[in-house]
């Protein structure tokens, strides 16, 4: 892919009430729509996103994590620079066990598998992501089949690493791009109108009791 081949994606956000799925003194839980940064983008005009809005309705939240623009779901932010911090080693250690739902193009052939390829960015292709084994940086996922249909594969995805559009990538690298992707499926079809990959569950210790909790966010395809 040339430079001037990549989309030219223009930014229009969803509208809407922002979607809590829990909160208390030391952290709030989102529902993350499709469409909308997690924090600004460094382009003109992308000013709009997840912890603006948030941070509008409770000042105190603060960035934990990120999900990708085109990606739904489960996001946590720290409502203390205590539980900031706390959180920001559960996943740099990673303690955080993230569950992502996609559908994917064609039949996958097994039920299961582990992809183990490094990524690195394609600098000039930026954002596009790509398999270096010179220069990447190590990046696993862990796969399983949740159901098939004549052209498609739904999977379940656990990301043991967080590197940039990882599950796009190694799905990508599997033959299987991700329904809906406009930067890595597009020698296919788009059958839908978004990204079909959704951040389903998050399971981390809480920064206060340190106790496992979970949070779920349904999918919404």
């Amino acid at each position: 892919m040339t430079k001037s081949a990549i989309p030219d994606f223009s930014y229009d956000p969803p509208t809407g009430p922002l979607v809590v799925l829990y909160e208390d003194r030391h952290i709030i839980v989102i529902d993350k729509p499709a469409g909308l940064l997690s924090v600004p983008g460094k382009l003109e005009g992308r000013e709009d996103c997840l912890v603006s809005r948030l941070q509008a309705e409770r000042w105190d939240a603060l960035v934990v994590h990120r999900l990708d623009c085109d990606t739904s779901g489960v996001i946590i932010f720290a409502r203390t620079k205590t539980a900031q911090g706390f959180l920001g080693q559960e996943f740099e250690k990673r303690r955080a066990r993230k569950t992502y739902t996609a559908r994917v193009h064609g039949v996958m052939v097994g039920d299961s598998g582990h992809v183990d390829l490094p990524l690195c960015v394609d600098w000039p292709n930026r954002p596009r992501q790509m398999v270096s084994h010179e220069m990447g940086k190590p990046a696993q996922t862990d796969w399983h089949v949740i159901g098939r249909s004549a052209d498609e594969t739904r999977v379940s995805l656990h990301p043991l690493t967080g590197r940039s559009h990882q599950l796009r990538v190694h799905m990508l690298s599997l033959g299987h791009p991700i329904v809906g992707d406009q930067i890595y499926a597009t020698d296919f079809p788009r059958l839908a109108p978004r990204l079909m990959l959704h951040a389903t569950e998050l399971t981390l210790h809480h920064p206060e009791t340190k106790a496992p909790i979970t949070f779920h966010a349904p999918i919404p395809f």
